[in-house]
């Protein structure tokens, strides 16, 4: 659930995994970075935490770390953030795709797929997926990037997902997109058990 006052409230579920985390909370994931062992991972998480620090003052209300072990040893990580703003478009479907428009325009973008999504909710729902490239970061990053709206039709809700992984591209654009259909506006059923599944990348969907 999103906590901030200014916002309208929105509920989502990530996958086993991931951990909410903060800009403030970089000190110990420098401590975890070094205790995975690995090289790679640490680089990737350092990656993924500068991320963290330029996402300060974008309307970003929630981001969360994923942690997903590999074989035959190792870490996938990864960066969730979800981005709500208001938008004066009176049209939704129109806000979202002049949205998903201006993302796979970025010059950041090395290749990209776009698609819509059927939500349950009926709202309208774009996916933007490929490789970007950052300055002053030497290797490729894979984004995936869901636009919808709120019903309110004043909110604008953009859900990232970010991975130096990007042999797992096709797993993290299915998270993705499972995450975006566990969108709520309401508060759901605090009686309705939250599912339980092992952290491992190609098996957080099974």
């Amino acid at each position: 659930m999103t906590q901030d006052g200014n916002i309208p409230p929105v509920w989502f579920r990530l996958p086993p995994g991931f951990h909410d985390i903060g800009p403030g909370d970089a000190s110990s994931l420098e401590a975890f970075a070094e205790a995975l062992g690995s090289t790679a991972a640490q680089r990737d998480l350092s990656q993924l935490m500068d991320g963290l620090e330029d996402l300060k003052g974008h309307d970003v209300v929630h981001t969360a770390l994923g942690f997903h072990p590999e074989e035959p040893v190792g870490v996938s990580t990864s960066l969730f953030s979800l981005t709500i703003r208001r938008v004066e478009q009176p049209n939704p479907r129109l806000a979202v795709a002049r949205t998903a428009l201006a993302i796979a325009r970025s010059s950041l973008w090395t290749s990209a797929v776009r698609r819509f999504i059927d939500l349950p909710s009926t709202l309208p729902c774009c996916l933007v997926a490929g490789t970007i490239s950052v300055p002053e970061i030497e290797h490729h990053l894979f984004q995936a990037r869901i636009t919808t709206v709120h019903p309110d039709a004043l909110h604008l809700l953009v859900l990232d997902l970010t991975s130096a992984s990007s042999q797992h591209a096709g797993a993290y654009t299915d998270i993705l997109e499972a995450v975006a259909h566990t969108l709520q506006f309401t508060d759901p059923d605090p009686s309705v058990p939250t599912a339980a599944g092992t952290s491992r990348i190609l098996e957080v969907l099974r």
